[in-house]
């Protein structure tokens, strides 16, 4: 079957590999929609968490051998120790994911455990099936910031995840949004699905801001604009740095939560947002216009703001 691999740093290449063959536990997927992911562009580029030769691809949906619509939540956790019988599966000591550790679905087909499984409702696109996996992280950055109705919220990128907490904020009731991104393109989708305001950075004063790029610079931004008691969510992973100054973190009693991927309920939640966003921003593209579009993105091409591959032409 078809496949795009990373082969190497900064190289992704369209190949033939074997077909995946599902172990006890498992089943086959047949993947009708897959999205590129900003760390996936930042992992080709310096490999390390992502380790080549692999088949990434965690944000997919497509359908079982009986024809079950399905999207696949990637987190794959041991389901045994103290932080999984708390519900935090995403920060089980154990974890894995489909894509980083395992082969992902940036291909034909891709063999999942079952229990990854999670149905999709009748009438749902796969481009909005293929977004479930990035909402899922908004919806829980959302909770996380304790899902505050009426609040003022900054959102630092506009890439997918930004884009995705500005609209889950929306549907939690937000009473203002504003987004900051360097992309002027970006900024306009920002404006047209529903921001009060865009600009290249944040100017306000905000109860809730979500840093979905994690860059210094940006963790400095979330801070230095955030109200005194108001809480900043890092779910961006530029850089390790944390780039803040810690007294004005204590004498405003700010907070900084780390927001990674999602819970069981997050992800169910998702799914039932998804259909009705605005998804304009999404763009599907054959598999075997994989390497170039993943290629461009790589290289700093801001459009489109989410790609999804698919293996057959592209699809609503």
């Amino acid at each position: 079957m078809k496949a795009l691999v990373f082969t190497a740093p900064g190289t992704v290449e369209l190949r033939e590999v074997p077909e995946p063959v599902p172990g006890p536990g498992e089943v086959l997927v047949h993947v009708a929609a897959s999205g590129i992911c900003g760390s996936e562009l930042h992992g080709v580029r310096h490999p390390g968490f992502r380790v080549p030769p692999l088949v990434m691809g965690h944000e997919f949906a497509g359908h079982t051998d009986d024809g079950t619509r399905v999207v696949v939540n990637p987190i794959l956790s041991c389901g045994r120790c103290d932080l999984c019988a708390l519900g935090g599966r995403n920060v089980c000591r154990e974890r894995r994911i489909i894509g980083v550790h395992t082969p992902g679905a940036f291909a034909e087909r891709v063999a999942v455990p079952a229990d990854t499984l999670v149905t999709l409702p009748g009438g749902l696109g796969w481009t909005a099936a293929g977004i479930v996996e990035p909402a899922a992280n908004a919806v829980h950055a959302w909770a996380l910031a304790g899902a505050p109705g009426g609040a003022r919220v900054g959102v630092i990128g506009a890439g997918a995840i930004g884009l995705t907490c500005m609209l889950v904020a929306a549907s939690g009731g937000a009473a203002r949004i504003e987004v900051a991104d360097r992309s002027a393109d970006r900024r306009e989708i920002a404006a047209q699905l529903g921001a009060d305001a865009a600009g290249p950075e944040l100017t306000g004063e905000y109860d809730v801001i979500f840093d979905a790029v994690g860059a210094a610079a940006t963790h400095e931004q979330s801070l230095a604009c955030l109200r005194p008691g108001g809480v900043a969510v890092w779910l961006g992973l530029a850089d390790s740095t944390a780039g803040f100054d810690a007294a004005h973190l204590v004498r405003g009693e700010k907070r900084v939560l780390g927001s990674f991927a999602y819970q069981g309920a997050d992800f169910a939640t998702a799914v039932d947002l998804v259909g009705g966003w605005d998804l304009s921003w999404v763009e599907t593209f054959p598999l075997t216009e994989g390497a170039e579009i993943f290629t461009a993105l790589m290289n700093g091409r801001a459009t489109p703001v989410k790609a999804l591959l698919a293996p057959g032409s592209r699809h609503p």
